[in-house]
């Protein structure tokens, strides 16, 4: 539960948009004043005259059109108007036959009026746009001020001088967004991960903003640091902003601010005298010190302090003239390096920094919430990871905001595929190979995205390919463009290990599969994906909801086919044209290890015994290696979650409920673990800690599948910090029968407390892969392990008690479960769901300090959740394969 306090204060101002109304009110009023746009009214250009400077023009009749918030998709803003209803659209292939798609192959008009008071004389007024899906001409009161050849690139953000333009009282700004075309523009797609949205997308998804200043305007700031050791006593800091001069004479000014603490501890004056001739734009560095600096740190390795910055220009007499915005920092560095084996490594604040992330998106319609993303972040910390991927989705500030609060580093860069990776060494990619045109659309996306993102604490690099590496010439772009921004992190050039640019180097980073299921003792091998160097996206395709969940999206058809059907299309998986628009290798490997089900309910009790023991081991595979010959340096998870209901490549569904890829990982993650090498067959401690140290007990015990003790064992070890380290073989593996139950216990020898806690069920037959059968997506399998027997476990007692825990920080309801296996048989995979009393659907987001627990004869484990909502409405259900359902009421 990490990092959850820091939270209330930011999300207060976080709320969701809704239906703007339009405001008489002046939107800017002196210098230094920035303000959104508050909202939109949208048509398609279908429903309207052509003539769009007509339409630009205040006094046009809009009361037909939509009215929509700040930003939003077209399919967005309908949604948002109820033409559509989401929760319908997910609902079987409702998304592919009740959507016209064809009233998106023409443009949509965004519209918008606003007051302007006055104009004074010497005063500027900017237009500042940070994200167009993915062409628009802009027009205003009746002039077109960017046309679609240069307003392009869905994160091609612009500034457009438009003093002239306005007018005082009323003013009206058109945008019209032409249809995206993932093949030619550099937009936001979802490549094989689900179905495109109707609209691919198009619209003003992020915010317009308009700034009105004196004769001196100023960029907001850039923060570099010299931190080179975290116990410093003191850092220089460097303050950089871009000033311009929009006054054909020249102007005379200051440039002031401060850098503070943001508890308030710390004040640093900044300030600097300019001069600027006409029309002239420089950039100005201020150097101060600071002593004693709060250094940032990522989740887990300490505090996120963070500092705030905000920049004053003024001219003469000390009239403010500009005004930045208040910018957060932190005071941390990264770097990386390609090690002697061709993988790369991180460092953050100079200690070697194993990432262990996953894959993020977003919402299919582009719909940001900064409360679900909070939700979201705060399922990884609770899982133990410490890095989140956005391939293509940068979504918006608040996101980084929130990373800096929470302490997860970011990779961020561009998606693969379509048109962003259209190159002519890339037989892969389907879009339209770049032109000459491209490149400045590169250009305007490279340096946006630059600035939003430099004074993040949080990042941890920018790739500036994913599958492939971009031409020398796009190269230099990303590379000057970064480095124009004062980029202070790793630039890498791909995600993969296909080439690299000169420029640049080899990426370090593998991506060799898996995308589909592979075994468990797969990640403890030497070839393809396995656990070692740095996987950028890899997994075993897991992520099957419970069924509560399924039954919100799927038709009785679906979930027919779901369970019975395994070569069958699966709208709710990748794309028609993907290899993983059906289960077939998955559920291959249900059957043949885990048996035929009988029912639904059998089959996704098996897929989540599947997706647990898969995700738990990737995550200790790449814990356990970190410190090999050739080490483990980082993996991200693929993926983390949907941008809509699916049925694979999650660790929690769309609705935010956890289930068995979510638990295996969160297991696998632990600070402190104990964990099991399926290859060596010896068990291992992790320690992702930075300063932890002492001595452990480890206690191992093998049982048959009635509970018959095969081996029992302890051993003392010494842990250390950000490090993995053999403990002990396992005896008895070889006397396992059919299926035998491992179970491991990390304890603190001083204060008794388990740190880890893990249960392994073991086949007396290994799964063996065909690794000269590899493809980029899995390895298949020759021989399957065999756990038919778990079938027969017989019948186990359960009894369990609940009791209150004080409320959690931001007042979720805190409860404490107690759980007693009372047979002499283990019980076998026990899920823990809480549920609304009235509705019995399950409660989410919830926290559980672990779930899908295996018991052996006669244990007693104690269990914490935290969740929303009174007790007294909730419920706690106990389930599993061998025992009856227990309920226990608040």
């Amino acid at each position: 539960m990490r990092a959850i306090h820091a939270l209330s204060v930011l999300l207060a101002v976080l709320k969701p948009v809704g239906l703007a109304k339009k405001s008489d009110n002046p939107l800017v009023t002196s210098p230094g004043d920035t303000a959104v746009l508050p909202g939109w009214h949208l048509q398609s250009s279908q429903q309207v005259t052509n003539d769009l400077s007509a339409l630009s023009k205040p006094g046009v009749d809009v009361s037909r059109w939509y009215r929509i918030g700040s930003k939003a998709t077209v399919m967005a803003g309908l949604i948002e108007n109820r033409v559509y209803n989401d929760t319908d659209l997910f609902y079987s292939n409702n998304l592919e036959t009740k959507v016209d798609r064809s009233q998106f192959d023409h443009p949509w008009l965004y519209r918008e009026e606003f007051n302007i008071q006055q104009i004074p004389q010497g005063n500027n007024f900017f237009l500042k746009t940070h994200g167009i899906s993915s062409r628009a001409d802009i027009y205003l009161n009746g002039i077109l001020i960017a046309p679609s050849s240069l307003q392009a690139g869905s994160y091609g953000g612009h500034i457009y001088e438009v003093t002239k333009h306005l007018q005082q009282g009323a003013n009206a700004l058109l945008i019209q967004a032409h249809p995206t075309s993932y093949r030619r523009d550099l937009s936001i797609s979802f490549i094989d991960w689900n179905p495109s949205p109707p609209d691919n997308g198009t619209g003003v998804w992020r915010d317009i903003e308009l700034s009105q200043t004196g004769p001196v305007s100023i960029s907001p700031p850039r923060i570099i640091t010299d931190l080179r050791d975290p116990a410093a006593k003191s850092v220089r800091i460097t303050v950089k902003a871009d000033i311009a001069n929009h006054e054909s004479r020249t102007v005379r000014g200051m440039i002031k601010g401060a850098i503070e603490a943001e508890n308030g501890s710390q004040h640093v004056p900044v300030s600097q005298a300019f001069v600027l001739d006409a029309n002239e734009k420089r950039t100005v560095a201020i150097t101060v010190e600071l002593k004693d600096p709060k250094v940032w740190w990522p989740a887990f390795w300490g505090e996120q302090s963070l500092y705030t910055v905000r920049l004053d220009a003024t001219v003469s007499q000390g009239l403010l003239s500009d005004r930045t915005q208040l910018h957060h920092f932190g005071i941390r560095y990264v770097t990386s390096h390609v090690n002697s084996h061709g993988d790369i490594e991180f460092q953050v604040n100079g200690h070697r920094f194993l990432v262990l992330g996953a894959g993020y998106t977003s919402d299919i319609f582009l719909r940001f919430d900064a409360a679900n993303v909070q939700k979201i972040f705060q399922y990884m910390l609770d899982i133990g990871m410490n890095t989140v991927r956005l391939e293509g989705k940068q979504e918006h500030p608040e996101l980084y905001d929130l990373a800096d609060r929470m302490g997860l580093m970011v990779i961020s860069g561009w998606e693969c595929c379509d048109k962003w990776e259209a190159w002519p060494y890339n037989d892969d990619a389907d879009g339209i190979k770049w032109q000459d045109l491209d490149y400045p659309i590169a250009n305007a996306s490279v340096l946006h995205e630059g600035r939003m993102m430099q004074t993040h604490p949080s990042m941890l690099a920018f790739l500036i390919g994913s599958d492939y590496w971009p031409d020398d010439r796009a190269t230099r772009i990303y590379v000057d463009g970064l480095y124009q921004m004062d980029w202070p992190n790793p630039i890498v050039a791909s995600a993969s290990k296909r080439g690299y640019p000169k420029q640049l180097g080899p990426s370090g980073m593998k991506m060799e599969g898996p995308y589909d299921w592979v075994p468990p003792n797969y990640w403890y091998a030497d070839k393809m994906g396995a656990a070692f160097g740095f996987g950028s996206e890899l997994g075993a395709g897991v992520g099957t909801p419970e069924l509560g969940s399924l039954k919100r999206f799927l038709s009785n058809d679906d979930l027919r086919n779901l369970w019975t059907k395994p070569g069958e299309g699966l709208y709710h998986m990748s794309t028609k044209a993907s290899q993983f628009h059906n289960r077939s290798i998955y559920d291959k490997a249900l059957y043949e290890r885990y048996g035929q089900p009988r029912s639904l309910e059998e089959y996704l009790h098996m897929a989540q015994i599947l997706d647990y023991e898969s995700t738990r081991a990737q995550f200790e595979g790449f814990s356990i290696k970190q410190d090999d010959n050739r080490p483990a340096t980082g993996m991200i998870y693929w993926m983390l979650n949907g941008a809509w209901p699916s049925l694979h490549w999650q660790l929690f569904d769309y609705y935010l409920r956890p289930a068995g890829s979510y638990f295996g990982s969160k297991v696998g993650s632990r600070i402190e673990h104990v964990a099991y090498n399926y290859q060596e067959r010896h068990v291992y401690i992790i320690n992702h800690s930075l300063g932890t140290t002492g001595k452990r007990v480890v206690a191992v015990s093998l049982t048959d599948l009635y509970g018959k003790t095969i081996s029992h064992k302890e051993v003392t070890v010494d842990t250390l910090p950000n490090s993995s380290k053999k403990a002990l073989a396992v005896s008895g593996i070889d006397h396992i029968q059919d299926v035998g139950f491992l179970r491991l216990i990390l304890q603190d020898p001083v204060s008794g407390r388990t740190l880890s806690r893990n249960v392994y069920w073991l086949s007396s037959q290994d799964d063996v892969m065909d690794w000269g059968a590899s493809t980029w997506y899995t390895t298949p399998v020759s021989q399957f392990a065999d756990y038919h027997a778990l079938n027969k476990l017989p019948p186990a007692s359960v009894r369990a008690d609940l009791y209150r825990l004080p409320a959690g920080v931001l007042g979720q309801t805190r409860v404490k479960i107690v759980v007693e296996n009372q047979a002499t048989v283990p019980a076998f995979f026990l899920r823990l769901a809480v549920l609304d009393r009235k509705t019995r659907e399950e409660v989410a987001p919830v926290y559980w300090s672990d779930n899908y627990i295996t018991l052996l004869p006669k244990e007693r484990i104690e269990l914490t959740a935290g969740f929303d909502g009174d007790l007294w409405m909730r419920q706690v259900e106990i389930s599993g394969g061998n025992t009856a359902t227990v309920m226990l009421h608040g």
